[in-house]
């Protein structure tokens, strides 16, 4: 653990014992203003999804909401560390991607808080690729299981937070499904780069053929120097144009990468964006994603591959 989280960590238990009034026990969850369920998410892409969830009956709060903030070097505050010790519902992504938030949890386990662990609700052990808000299956399961633990911490309410999950599923994400749908028939089998791994659960859902070499995603995910064959793989797949579209997290703007982006523009390869939080920061989850989404489709569309 890092010597400033550790440090925080310890701030928090003191803070906690003085959440209780003055008690040495666990701080206890609190509901948020008018008697809602009082919310933290680590990140906004989830926390975007409670708070539409939840409508007036839930306070949500996300830690992480800066699209210039990298998700994965986050430091979070003491003020952060008083949100989440009071909530009544924490939602974090998990699988590696947010270790502070899980820490900070530990350091107050808090009484009649409920956790949601992305990777844990999914099944998956560290070591597997975190950024679960790119696959539409997980982001369905995890609208469920949201509602449901609202429903839980306010029974009396839970005719109001199914009906807004249902709302949710059919509406609100109707364009987002429809253009996961569209891509898929157009584009299945269409070799496409990328610049680090929050793009391949998305490419798997469109059926895309995502040919950088996944150590190369891997290593620029977790900040770690790719191999130079690696490198070489990646330059001669965009020099002899052998990729349709070269997709750059924009948050996580490495040497390698930015080289690469420079080199795809060169030779006429089309470049998109995306990013590991949401832009602009008051975006909503489905706004943030139809709008990746649809600048996706256009760029595979001029390279007229369909």
């Amino acid at each position: 653990m890092p010597a400033a989280l550790a440090a925080l960590a310890v701030a928090v238990v003191v803070a906690g014992a003085g959440l209780t009034a003055c008690s040495t026990g666990p701080s206890t969850a609190q509901p948020g203003p008018r008697g809602t369920v009082s919310v933290v998410a680590a990140e906004n892409f989830w926390g975007s999804i409670a708070s539409q969830l939840g409508g007036t009956r839930a306070t949500v709060t996300s830690i992480i909401a800066n699209p210039n903030v990298d998700p994965h070097a986050y430091e979070p505050t003491a003020a952060d560390a008083r949100s989440l010790a009071t909530a009544q519902l924490v939602v974090v992504n998990g699988i590696g991607y947010d270790p502070w938030a899980t820490t900070l949890l530990a350091a107050d386990p808090a009484t009649g808080r409920t956790v949601l662990d992305v990777g844990n609700l999914l099944g998956l052990p560290l070591g597997s690729n975190p950024h679960r808000w790119y696959d539409p299956s997980d982001v369905d399961r995890v609208v469920a299981a949201i509602a449901a633990d609202l429903a839980r911490i306010d029974p009396a309410s839970a005719a109001y937070f199914a009906a807004r999950a249902r709302t949710f599923v059919s509406t609100d994400l109707a364009t987002y499904h429809a253009l996961i749908s569209t891509i898929r028939s157009r584009f299945a089998g269409t070799p496409i780069a990328a610049s680090e791994s929050i793009v391949s659960p998305l490419a798997a859902a469109l059926g895309l053929d995502l040919v950088t070499p996944p150590s190369f995603l891997k290593a620029t995910s977790e900040g770690t120097e790719p191999t130079a064959a690696d490198k070489a793989t990646i330059d001669a797949q965009l020099r002899t144009r052998a990729v349709a579209v070269y997709v750059e997290n924009t948050q996580n703007l490495t040497p390698d990468v930015v080289a690469q982006v420079r080199e795809a523009r060169a030779v006429g390869i089309p470049v998109v964006g995306v990013t590991e939080t949401l832009t602009p920061a008051g975006a909503t989850f489905q706004g943030w994603q139809v709008r990746q989404l649809d600048a996706l489709e256009a760029a595979l569309a001029a390279t007229g591959r369909q």
